[in-house]
Order: structure tokens, then sequence, then C-alpha cells
């Protein structure tokens, strides 16, 4: 069964990003909220963001609120800060497989990569 999952570790600290905003979106037909995520102590959501009959073919956005988590840990930012929401569009080509997309963060920059 196909499935997508995230997480997010703070490169500047080396941990897990926990407590971090995630919304999902659906981009085809006009943009459609699915979900809302919190990541947890791993920095992890707590089970799969999408999965079984919802995991459609398509294209999707995960907005991560990077400024808002930045902030909360107490980083050292700028007025205002580089960085805010971040958006990761991408394509789901084949729904029975699994799509992790995690986020590596800082507050001057960021990557991501399709793992598994």
């Amino acid at each position: 069964m196909g499935r997508l999952t995230t997480h997010v570790l703070d490169t500047a600290t080396g941990h897990p990003a926990a407590g971090l905003k995630i919304e999902l979106y659906l981009l085809d037909g006009g943009t459609v909220h699915l979900k809302t995520i919190v990541t947890n102590a791993d920095g992890r959501a707590d089970g799969p963001i999408l999965e079984g009959a919802a995991f459609l073919r398509g294209h999707y956005e995960l907005r991560f609120h990077a400024g808002d988590y930045l902030k909360a840990s107490g980083a050292k930012l700028t007025d205002p800060a580089f960085l805010d929401v971040i958006p990761l569009r991408f394509g789901i080509a084949d729904p029975g497989q699994h799509y992790h997309v995690p986020l590596l963060l800082s507050p001057y920059g960021y990557s991501t990569y399709r793992g598994s």
C-alpha cells in the first residue's frame, strides 16, 4: 500500500524538529487543503500523512512552517527571518509506492529529497 511520510531535521542543532506545523495540499483541480500535522519529538508525523484510498496520483504541496518553528526553538534570526513557510511541490506518479519527503532545515537554508 502506498503512503506519504515526512520528517524534519534541524541541521543547525543536529536534532529532530519537534513541534513544526506541516500542511498538505492537493494541487490538481485547484488548491485543496488535505491535512495539517505537527511533528512529534522525533521530527516526524505520528503516522502516514496520506495513505490508502486517499493516496492518489497527482501533484501535491507540503508547506513547512519553518519560521514559527525556528522562532520557538530560540534560533538567532534576522527580522524579518530569512525563511518562513517553505512550500515543497512534488508529484506522485505511482500511488502504490512509499513517498518519503523529508526536510533538512537551518535558519538560512534547507534541502529535500525523495527518501525511503
